[in-house]
């Protein structure tokens, strides 16, 4: 197993280089990326290739609950810990998304972020999976300071295994694959994200991307991918509101037969891609007009909070001398 484990990390390699970009600079945008793949390729190959192989005997494993769990040296309570919840994460995805997961993923667990961030390709990824090796790899270096997440990182890494196994890669856009994921981990990503969503300052902005450029790949630029995160997740939480998720399903099951996003979209809701990414859009630009006016006049809210705070205090202070001094006429007639 930890064989297998090792080859598949020197076979499968994960980059984040952009090629297409909406705002015109795809010349620019290829060129780098063929560029960096050049130069970084070979060497990178033969680096993994050092660091796994001299690594190697410091794996472990535990294979329980139908998962393997590969860890390095010092993880052997979360290893257990991911093979104890494993049943509960698969059985939960399997209702939301209404498919059998019949296959037996490896999660393998890291400790060493510098070797993780070799092997993904990207600072701000934390997990990231393999379908053609059914393998789950996960930066927990991460999650230290928050050990309960990793519960959802596997149930979004297993949705993408799920989702690929299923689906033929050709008819699964980016978008969607990394929307469904959010969904069903309740919006976590397999990126780190920034506090405040980026998608709200896009919608003020203007600066959304295209989800025709988000079918294939994400942009490799933090912002944009944050972006691009933050925009898959909020197209399919709208689609679960507009369809419910009953009709999710339906649509997940036609991409499942074989069609491709555009018939599976006319056949499962009579709509095409155009208008569901126009009515989207519509949507997010209602949300980025009151975002704006509450922006826009951000100080009279201000001034009007506190205002309002003072009166009340005013208020309150009168009440509170007005009833001393009915206390101390009380106490004159009585005396």
């Amino acid at each position: 197993m930890l064989e297998k484990v090792l080859k598949t990390l020197l076979s499968k390699p994960v980059f984040y280089l952009h090629t297409e970009t909406p705002s015109g600079n795809f010349l620019r945008g290829f060129f780098i990326g063929v560029f960096t793949m050049k130069k970084i390729f070979i060497p990178l190959i033969i680096l993994m290739l050092f660091i796994t192989v001299c690594h190697a005997e410091d794996l472990n494993s535990v294979r329980q609950n139908e998962v393997t769990i590969v860890f390095d040296d010092g993880l052997e309570n979360a290893a257990l810990a991911a093979a104890r919840i494993y049943p509960e994460i698969k059985s939960g995805l399997e209702m939301i998304i209404g498919w059998k997961i019949d296959f037996y993923p490896t999660v393998y667990l890291v400790k060493d972020h510098k070797r993780f961030q070799l092997m993904a390709g990207h600072p701000l990824v934390v997990g990231y999976a393999v379908p053609e090796k059914m393998l789950i790899v996960i930066d927990y270096s991460k999650l230290l300071s928050d050990p309960l997440s990793l519960s959802s990182i596997i149930k979004h890494e297993l949705c993408h295994l799920l989702l690929h196994k299923y689906i033929n890669e050709t008819n699964l856009p980016k978008w969607f694959d990394e929307g469904i994921s959010q969904w069903v981990s309740g919006g976590l990503a397999d990126i780190m994200m920034a506090n405040r969503s980026p998608l709200d300052r896009a919608i003020v902005t203007g600066r959304l991307i295209p989800f025709r450029y988000l079918s294939r790949r994400f942009p490799g630029d933090n912002e944009s991918l944050m972006l691009a995160y933050a925009q898959s997740r909020s197209l399919v939480e709208y689609m679960v509101n507009k369809f419910n998720p009953d009709g999710l399903q339906a649509l997940l099951n036609s991409l499942r037969s074989g069609k491709d996003m555009e018939s599976a979209l006319y056949r499962t809701f009579m709509i095409t891609f155009d208008e569901l990414e126009k009515n989207w859009y519509s949507a997010m630009k209602e949300k980025g007009a009151w975002l704006t006016l509450l922006i826009s006049h951000l100080y009279e809210i201000i001034f009007f909070l506190g205002a309002l705070s003072l009166v009340a205090a005013y208020v309150k202070i009168a009440i509170r001398k007005r009833a001393m001094r009915y206390s101390e006429d009380d106490d004159d007639y009585m005396g």
